[in-house]
């Protein structure tokens, strides 16, 4: 499957996904410098994101608490993926999934439910709460599917949010405890 927003994207069928979204005016700034790989210069945007100093929504529990419902949610009730590792961030989502339906109608869904109710319990109105863009890239192969999934559970405590993985309440890692 393709298809195109800024740049395109390209997900084979049956592959596993890493997706990556973030808050409204969360970008952080990041410095001019060359990366050895892709995979470098992720990591590298996604450490300044933690560190970024714009909105923090998801801080709020009620919101974190909807957002990771909703991706439960995708999982159990709308069976639009399999759900494989997640963990909402003070200002961005990482989810590891393996999909059953076409990406933007995942991230259309999660993002638009989630939004919508973000905003009222923030008693904001007209104002966008997503990014439009998101992150993805498929996952090559069984290696690479461990260092991600081990990404995303260890993410809060990289961030300085947790001390271990399982004591951040919105991730796949406290939910399965």
């Amino acid at each position: 499957m393709e298809y195109r927003r800024r740049l395109p994207h390209f997900h084979p069928e049956f592959a596993h996904l890493f997706v990556t979204w973030r808050l409204y005016g969360s970008l952080p700034a990041l410095p001019d410098a060359a990366y050895p790989t892709p995979g470098h210069a992720f990591v590298a945007r996604d450490r300044a994101l933690a560190r970024s100093r714009g909105p923090l929504w998801l801080n709020d529990a009620r919101i974190a608490s909807l957002v990771a419902a909703a991706i439960r949610a995708g999982d159990r009730q709308k069976q639009f993926y399999e759900l494989q590792a997640w963990v909402v961030m003070p200002n961005h989502v990482h989810l590891l999934i393996l999909p059953r339906v076409a990406l933007p109608r995942i991230t259309h869904w999660i993002k638009g439910a989630t939004a919508r109710q973000a905003n009222l319990l923030l008693g904001r109105t007209g104002e966008p709460f997503w990014q439009d863009e998101s992150y993805d890239h498929w996952v090559r192969d069984e290696r690479e599917f461990n260092r991600i999934c081990g990404y995303i559970e260890e993410n809060p405590v990289s961030a300085g949010l947790a001390s271990a993985p399982e004591d951040w309440p919105w991730s796949s890692v406290a939910q399965a405890s």
